[in-house]
């Protein structure tokens, strides 16, 4: 999912250039300005698939408004792929981008920071703050790379719920998240159904299908034949010689599932930035748009970062161990929003369709727009309304 839906590009190479060579990494690593972050040490958490068994945590996350009395106001805003905690504020010292979801967090908005004690965290695995491969590895101080485990979602989750106890948030009014982030919503709802009154499941599955991970497959091996990759040790390299050129190119696989074919063809047609198209050198104004998203990409995550991610969702499963999704999804009692959008070619329709009807309580809606995946990011999508009347259906801050 991209942080928001850029409408403009620039020639291929000329950002770059203006920008000057992107660092062989671009995760946040501690001693840079903290920005707006927080950060929890949660010590040991238990890992499901790395044989080491545990990893110490520290998450790095934002919050908003004010926890009330009765600590039943709390939303948790769950990150996509590529996100953060920044989902609302602007760039500056430590962000590199503004907040992503403004338009539905914030003063007077639908989640009003006013009325809600809004957190978000970066995941374990990230590069935003949180432990992950850019981080210092306790036993030398160097960056973890290569050596640093391939979370799930789980335990990703597992940590979220470490960080709630230690704001002292015993259930979550709201979970919602799109994309990875509603992935981590279902997560919550079969993990800890106890703890999470509703959840909003944006553009999302409840079991990464073969296509999805067949998408993931040539992303992963963008990065990992990237000669400047070296096997995920490439931290000490010079600037421009890290291995940008295989995340660049794991983003323009990816953004162009983001997009639907009509909004492409619509918006670019056969439209020439430079040169002429009928010569090698010849470049298309939707090559110049992936590039661009390539380039932004590389200057502000982490090549390592990337492919934890991409492991995540790929065992993503709510139902693995235990009985399948919907048994693990029947003992969630609270209210769902299940919202599919109908040119999605990433998360069909079929998806949002499956898990909706896994979830006892779940409400599904269907939302138009030509773009794709990244539709709900448009304002006046119809999420906003979505989620207003989902809140209708939670009595949240009745003791504020």
């Amino acid at each position: 999912m991209t942080d928001h839906v850029d409408t403009a590009w620039a020639p291929a190479g000329e950002a770059r250039d203006e920008a000057g060579p992107i660092p062989a990494s671009s995760a946040w690593r501690p001693g840079d300005h903290p920005g707006e972050r927080r950060f929890a040490h949660l010590g040991e958490i238990p890992l499901e698939g790395d044989p080491r068994g545990t990893l110490d945590v520290t998450l790095a996350y934002e919050t908003w408004g004010e926890l009330n009395d009765a600590r039943d106001n709390a939303v948790y805003v769950a990150h996509a792929f590529t996100g953060d905690s920044h989902v609302l504020g602007d760039a500056g010292p430590g962000h590199p981008t503004g907040g992503w979801w403004s338009d539905l967090v914030g003063p007077g908005k639908v989640i009003d920071t006013d009325r809600f004690f809004v957190v978000s965290a970066n995941v374990v695995g990230g590069c935003q703050g949180s432990t992950g491969p850019a981080h210092p590895h306790p036993e030398d101080g160097r960056p973890w790379g290569s050596s640093f485990p391939y979370v799930t979602l789980h335990d990703q989750v597992v940590a979220e719920a470490r960080l709630a106890d230690l704001l002292g948030i015993d259930a979550w009014a709201l979970i919602l998240g799109p994309s990875m982030g509603g992935m981590r919503a279902v997560e919550w709802a079969a993990t800890y159904p106890e703890r999470v009154r509703a959840i909003a499941a944006i553009g999302t599955t409840a079991a990464t299908t073969a296509d999805q991970i067949a998408w993931h497959a040539s992303q992963a091996a963008a990065i990992r034949l990237d000669a400047n990759f070296r096997g995920g040790d490439y931290y000490d390299a010079p600037d421009g010689e890290g291995p940008h050129h295989g995340l660049g190119l794991a983003r323009v696989i990816a953004h162009t599932t983001y997009r639907s074919a009509p909004e492409l063809n619509e918006r670019f047609g056969r439209s020439v930035q430079d040169g002429d198209p009928l010569r090698p050198e010849g470049f298309f104004q939707v090559e110049s748009y992936l590039d661009h998203h390539a380039d932004k990409l590389a200057r502000r995550f982490d090549a390592n970062s990337y492919l934890r991610m991409l492991h995540a969702i790929n065992t993503h499963d709510v139902g693995r161990g235990r009985g399948g999704v919907e048994a693990a999804l029947s003992r969630y009692e609270g209210e769902a929003l299940v919202v599919a959008i109908d040119s999605d070619r990433l998360y069909p329709l079929a998806d949002a369709e499956r898990l909706a009807g896994a979830i006892p309580r779940a409400e599904l809606v269907v939302l138009h727009s030509d773009i794709g995946h990244d539709g709900f990011l448009v304002p006046d999508s119809g999420l906003n309304d979505a989620v207003a009347g989902l809140l209708e259906r939670v009595a949240v801050g009745v003791g504020a």
